[in-house]
Parts: C-alpha cells; sequence; structure tokens
C-alpha cells in the first residue's frame, strides 16, 4: 500500500476519512494524494472560450482550493507524509477515477455519511460511483474513529470461485489493520441452501488460503443487506468489506448493488473491492 487518493470536498467527513488515511501511511510508509475538485459552469471550465470576467472567477476557485489544502497539510496527523494536492476542473466521479489510475493508487479513502431520500434513487452520490467501478479497494469511512481500533472486520460472500481474488485482496486489509475476518454467508429465503451445503462451499473456499485468521459463518436474514449489518452488530465489527460486481446502466438499477446499499446504510466503515 503505496499510493493511498483521498477526495476532499473539505467536509467534516472527509476530514476523518484524511486521517485514517495518514494512520495507514504512517505504518506502511505511503504518499497520500489529496484531490479537490471544482465541478464549475462548463464557461468556467473551457477557459479559452470564457470573458474576460470569467477567467478571475475560475482562477479565484482555484486559489482559494490550494489555501484550504495548504492549510490541512499544516495538520499534526499528516507530518512526516509526503502528500501531494491536485486541484481539477472536472465531474467529481471521472476525476477520481482518472487521478487514481494516472498515479497508480493502491486505495481509495473516502468519507461519506451516507445518502438520505429519493435523491440517491435517480442520481446517485460519487462515492457510489466510485465504489460501483474503482479497480482498487474503497475504503469508506463513517466517523473519526482509527482503523486500527477495528479489530473485528466482517467479510460477506456467496463464496463462488470468481470471487475469490477479490477475497484474497480483503485477507491483505484485514492483515494491514491487525483485525480478524468473520467470512459470513447471508442465506435468505429466496436463495435458501442449507447448513450442509454451505459448509462444504466456504470451506472448499478458503482451502489452500494462507491467511488463518478467519471465521466461517451462516446468518439467516429477510435480505442479504440487513443480515449484513445485523451480523456486523452481533460480532461488534467495525468495519464491513464485500465485493462489488461494477454493475452499469439498466443492469445496475434493475440488480441494485449490495455494496452501494451498504455504504448508504450502515453506521460502519465499509471496504469494497472488485471482482477481477
Amino acid at each position: 500500500m503505496k499510493k493511498i487518493l483521498v477526495p476532499t470536498d473539505f467536509s467534516e467527513q472527509a476530514n476523518n476519512a484524511l486521517k485514517v488515511a495518514a494512520e495507514l501511511a504512517k505504518k506502511y510508509q505511503s504518499e497520500i494524494y489529496l484531490l479537490h475538485m471544482l465541478e464549475l459552469p462548463t464557461q468556467l471550465i473551457d477557459l479559452a472560450g470564457a470573458s474576460d470576467n470569467q477567467v478571475p472567477e475560475a482562477i479565484y476557485f482555484m486559489k482559494k482550493a490550494h489555501e484550504r489544502f495548504e492549510n490541512i497539510k499544516n495538520k499534526d496527523f499528516l507530518t512526516g507524509i509526503p502528500v501531494y494536492e491536485t486541484v481539477m476542473f472536472h465531474g467529481a466521479f471521472s476525476g477520481i477515477m482518472e487521478v487514481a489510475k494516472k498515479n497508480d493508487c493502491d486505495l481509495i479513502v473516502m468519507g461519506s455519511h451516507g445518502a438520505e431520500g429519493l435523491k440517491d434513487v435517480f442520481i446517485g452520490s460519487n462515492t457510489e460511483k466510485v465504489v460501483r467501478n474503482s479497480e482498487v479497494p474503497v475504503l469508506v469511512i463513517k466517523d473519526n474513529k482509527s482503523i486500527f481500533e477495528n479489530k473485528d472486520f466482517v467479510f460477506a460472500s456467496d463464496f463462488v470461485p470468481h470471487v475469490k481474488k477479490s477475497f484474497i485482496e480483503a485477507t491483505k486489509f484485514a492483515e494491514t489493520i491487525g483485525a480478524k475476518m468473520h467470512l459470513v454467508y447471508i442465506n435468505t429465503a429466496n436463495k435458501f441452501k442449507t447448513t450442509e451445503h454451505l459448509d462444504k462451499k466456504m470451506k472448499a473456499f478458503v482451502d489452500n488460503v494462507e491467511f488463518s485468521n478467519y471465521t466461517l459463518n451462516i446468518y439467516n436474514a429477510e435480505s442479504i443487506e440487513k443480515g449484513i449489518l445485523k451480523f456486523a452488530a452481533l460480532k461488534k465489527a467495525g468495519i464491513i468489506g464485500i465485493s462489488t460486481h461494477g454493475r452499469k446502466g439498466l443492469a445496475h438499477f434493475l440488480n441494485g448493488s449490495v455494496s452501494e446499499d451498504l455504504v448508504n446504510h450502515s453506521k460502519k466503515a465499509v471496504v469494497t473491492f472488485k471482482i477481477q
């Protein structure tokens, strides 16, 4: 974990995410890439075609963003960490993806307080879009707590072969924060499986995996999302992990995404791993 991207809107939630990124960076000698997106009107972004009175306005927003970055970089918790700042005139989601790829980042850490109401159904938050599409793990922070306080890490899976690589990434993350991993299959009425069948499936899934600090669990619930949240509460886990398929367009709307629902509704930190 050498490069960590932290998108920021300078909010309290973004600051909480930056603190977590700083903890990880100090332990693993990582670099932090701070990113702020200026979503300005098109005529301000295209400075070549802007009028004389519009250009100073765009420059003003850019200058203010850099001033805020300087204040952030002077925080005590960032002492000794290489921090690089970027301000872009871009849509937030596309900018985050671009910067993560350009700098070969290993992890994206974002702050979120969850979505509210119907707005999320039709628009979707930037955090949701990043979770859905990121090629690297995304850690979504909900509060101002040390990441290393999380001694129990719930990872929900359906234990099918094609999610094995994302599971291996999750074990590396568990080792990174020093947490015990509780692997869980959420058994729902419409996709019910017997305990005997699931025991065999789960044991076959973890066979030959070097990581050993885990438990295997089956939890019955009315829905996958509710089951994950209830199981995490039962284990007193501070963080929830899940693989994501990266569905797009109409397929995403019709099928939904458990990972995005968790990002919205969980009060705990959520980390997602893209299925390769």
